[in-house]
């Protein structure tokens, strides 16, 4: 196998908080994260609001200076030195694309400021012919290109973040929920020219979302989140025909099934209390609070991820 395009080891990101006049309390929105994603392959990231994929995503990129841990892209530790030299190497598709786009510019300037700012196309007709030609590579019409975003649909503006992220011929992005604020039917083509890309270009994406059918479908490996750790990871296939950790189980089940008699008699789990504050966490594993198989062991120390055979990796005590 080739070495990852990128690998992520211990990655950490605090936030200080002030509680009061002189406490200062660090908020754990990444803890000792790790992954790695190979050339050409989707890793979806998944977990409930507030879990810190979006924290992963834009730390990896140092859009974040990460509190501690290591990144590395094609083998090459990244660091404020050689940041530059990989920053178009990586880019991202934000969440949303009615904020993520400066309104008082037009889509030729949007999709052609990443050129200006790498130097990538020497003259002004190469310019306007790479910009139409990213254009027509994820489905806007070239004509548009002296129009403000404004002027186009949530699905549109959207592709003009994705264009906006290939101008400078990256080999990996970070997709951030970029359909979360997408009608479902505009969801499906997004989707779609999110695969014809990677197909084409040969894209390796970290694919950052809440929506499990959505990152089942697009995703080679998948990766589940709660309160800034990664609990489980493995193929789509295997996450979703066997879950293992009690997380995991429950957010399978509330995925919905096309089948009236299949979802009428599966046996659902329903996680009782609440999400733990991220800044007073508990002791040992953070999912005991709602785990009904917790036990001393829990509470007393954290797991860590251990390989199950096939490359299935959970991290809990009692699996």
């Amino acid at each position: 196998m080739s070495r990852p395009i990128v690998e992520v080891k211990n990655l950490k990101q605090y936030f200080p908080i002030k509680e009061g006049l002189f406490k200062t309390t660090p908020l754990k929105a990444v803890d000792d994260v790790s992954f790695y994603i190979n050339p050409g392959e989707t890793l979806g990231l998944v977990g409930e609001s507030g879990c810190g994929k979006t924290t992963v995503g834009r730390s990896l990129l140092q859009l974040y200076k990460p509190t501690g841990g290591e990144v590395y892209y094609d083998g090459e530790k990244l660091d404020a030195k050689n940041m530059l030299t990989h920053r178009k190497n990586m880019q991202i598709v934000f969440q949303d694309p009615y904020s993520s786009l400066n309104p008082r510019m037009t889509v030729s300037d949007i999709i052609g400021e990443p050129l200006d700012i790498h130097k990538l196309c020497p003259t002004k007709q190469d310019r306007k012919d790479k910009i139409h030609e990213l254009m027509e590579l994820v489905g806007l019409n070239s004509e548009h290109a002296n129009r403000y975003a404004h002027e186009f649909s949530g699905g549109q503006r959207q592709r003009i973040g994705i264009a906006r992220a290939l101008a400078v011929d990256p080999q990996f992005i970070v997709c951030d929920e970029p359909v979360s604020a997408l009608d479902v039917s505009i969801q499906a083509q997004i989707i779609n020219t999110f695969e014809d890309l990677q197909q084409k270009l040969g894209i390796a994406y970290l694919f950052i979302a809440h929506d499990l059918l959505v990152v089942r479908h697009i995703s080679n490996r998948i990766a589940v989140m709660y309160l800034g750790r990664i609990v489980e990871t493995a193929s789509s296939d295997e996450i979703n025909d066997h879950p293992l950790h009690p997380y995991t189980v429950s957010l399978m089940s509330a995925v919905p099934i096309p089948d009236p008699k299949v979802e009428r008699n599966r046996h659902r789990v329903v996680l009782e209390g609440d999400v733990p504050s991220p800044l007073h966490m508990p002791s040992g594993c953070t999912f005991r609070t709602r785990c009904r198989y917790a036990t001393d062991k829990c509470a007393a120390e954290c797991p860590q991820l251990t390989d199950r055979g096939d490359g299935h990796q959970v991290a809990c005590w009692n699996v």
